[in-house]
């Protein structure tokens, strides 16, 4: 068998389990969870890759389950990533009516094409013929979101880092991985792929205002209005904006999560979350210096005190031209030329990024879906196109990749220079943790 045949033997036992791998995700739609606490994706996805007679490592990083193909081999090791978690948008027709939990992001997506890869890959017998192994990795807490939920996962020492693929690098699941691989859906209008895209990373920020409490109608006066210095705080990054470079494509935006607590009652803690987002490393860092001046600011015109908790983000997404390139012309298969995008550009973010800084990865969009991610308007409109042409174009790359013992995968490493060690990686993550107070 050559290398095109097997590519259509996998292709053909996706196709035969193809109601299979789009009822694991519309399964998973069907029971969003927010970020560590993905307890059925984790349970659901780990029987099926079970069924497929693979050894699952279950609750990796609090949630979330690793599977090992040809784990003892020789070669290169590729994972498969996708991601368990839900986004909160109460006002989406399938938002949990307790949680306001929902897959608007298509998370449900990515695991149930990982799983195709998977399927694809063992029930056709392809990984004898391949000179390498693969990972499976459903990972949790791609969504940076309950920030004081992971806090306290955090003092109870269940986790060390809020993002999901952050505590995996921390905790070793990607030291001998040496390419990764994920898809991403996204509203491509007309259009079906989307590949080469760049995404911002991050800082985020919990932020306390403290001041004086007081009676708000009898003593004003008495009292140091914490919300006050929380406007002025907004109002002072507002006033910063003209100042951050077109090409870092900075964006800060700030939520109250608590603005004090009873209304005849001056605040006296008053609470915020925020990113601060950007292109590039620098860029990131030069703009919190920013919007922490503009905090300490806000606090000290009104006589307050301020308490800013520094959490690491994620890094900006890269891309790596020769994966992308093999990943197009599997593609090809299924799509025409002219419905795919290169070159995309996201000022949202994502934790693939910090995996791409460590070693050659590949994060391509797939359509096939009606409205924006994170809103009331996300649907699947197209599950052929969203569950099984990734699935299908993941193996064959995998093919690519592990063909003649490895060899296009082993020039590929040994091409590849990494942005970062894992040590200095989690060492810069170090660097940008703490608290200030003033």
């Amino acid at each position: 068998m050559d290398k095109k045949q097997l590519k259509e033997k996998v292709c053909q036992v996706i196709d035969k389990n193809k109601e299979k791998i789009i009822r694991l995700g519309e399964s998973i739609y069907n029971h969003p969870e927010l970020g560590y606490k993905e307890v059925y994706a984790t349970n659901f996805i780990s029987e099926e890759l079970e069924k497929l007679g693979l050894t699952v490592e279950k609750n990796i990083a609090v949630t979330g389950c690793r599977a090992r193909l040809n784990a003892e081999n020789e070669g290169p090791r590729v994972a498969v990533l996708g991601e368990m978690d839900a986004v909160i948008c109460k006002e989406h027709i399938d938002a949990d009516p307790e949680t306001g939990a929902v897959h608007a992001c298509g998370h449900n997506i990515q695991v149930a094409s990982m799983f195709g890869v998977a399927v694809g890959l063992t029930l056709s017998g392809a990984l004898e013929k391949l000179g390498g192994k693969v990972d499976f990795l459903a990972v949790p807490a791609e969504e940076y979101v309950e920030l004081e939920y992971r806090s306290k996962l955090k003092e109870k020492g269940k986790i060390k880092y809020f993002g999901g693929k952050q505590e995996l690098i921390y905790r070793g699941y990607f030291d001998d991985v040496d390419i990764a691989m994920m898809m991403h859906v996204l509203n491509l209008g007309d259009k079906k792929v989307l590949i080469g895209g760049k995404g911002n990373g991050f800082v985020g920020k919990n932020v306390q205002f403290i001041g004086k409490e007081s009676h708000a109608g009898g003593a004003p006066e008495k009292g140091i209005n914490a919300l006050n210095a929380a406007m002025l705080a907004i109002n002072n990054i507002h006033a910063q904006r003209e100042t951050f470079p077109e090409s870092e494509r900075i964006r800060v935006h700030p939520i109250m999560t608590k603005g004090g607590d009873i209304v005849n009652v001056i605040p006296a803690d008053v609470r915020m979350e925020m990113y601060v987002r950007g292109r590039t490393i620098q860029g990131i860092l030069d703009a919190n210096k920013k919007v922490n001046r503009s905090l300490k600011a806000g606090a000290m015109a009104i006589g307050a005190k301020v308490k800013i908790n520094e959490i690491p983000g994620y890094l900006p997404l890269l891309n790596h031209d020769e994966l992308d390139n093999i990943f197009k012309l599997n593609i090809l298969d299924f799509v025409k030329k002219e419905e795919i995008i290169e070159d995309g550009d996201f000022t949202g973010s994502f934790d693939f990024g910090d995996v791409s800084h460590l070693m050659p990865s590949l994060h391509p969009f797939i359509g096939g879906i009606k409205g924006e991610l994170h809103t009331r308007n996300f649907k699947n409109e197209d599950h052929e196109l969203c569950y099984i042409v990734p699935a299908k174009s993941m193996a064959m790359t995998i093919i690519d990749l592990l063909w003649d013992e490895g060899k296009v995968a082993k020039k590929m490493i040994k091409d590849f220079t990494p942005k970062m060690t894992k040590e200095e990686y989690v060492g810069f993550l170090e660097k940008i943790s703490g608290v200030i107070t003033e």
